[in-house]
């Protein structure tokens, strides 16, 4: 994936973010730079994740472990992220929110991108 690829793929996750914190209680993004910051947070996170762990417990991952991982990791990213406030229900809601909003914007995950480059 290109540069600008990544650009836009953070961009839509901002605003994927930021329509979650309008549907979701207990899950708050305070702008758009904080939804941007957010995005790039939650990657960094998955990716240090899916490193230590493997793929199968990456946020990324499919099933409930996955699932698991991703909320804990949107809790965890509202300490490092001003201007989000987010509670373990809203984490969880968020988590399904995002999954399924997803399924209608799919992206690769690093990942994917890494197994794609080394065929």
């Amino acid at each position: 994936m290109s540069f600008l690829g990544h650009v836009v793929r953070f961009i839509v996750a901002a605003f994927v973010l930021m329509i979650v914190g309008f549907i979701v209680p207990q899950f708050s993004v305070g702008g758009f730079w904080s939804a941007l910051f957010l995005a790039l947070v939650i990657a960094a996170l998955g990716w240090v994740i899916e490193g230590i762990f493997g793929k199968r417990v990456s946020p990324f991952g499919r099933g409930i472990v996955g699932f698991i991982a991703s909320a804990a990791v949107i809790w965890i990213a509202q300490f490092i992220v001003g201007g989000v406030t987010v509670t373990m229900f809203g984490a969880i809601l968020a988590a399904l929110a995002i999954g399924i909003i997803d399924l209608f914007i799919p992206v690769s995950t690093p990942y994917e991108a890494g197994r794609r480059n080394a065929d």
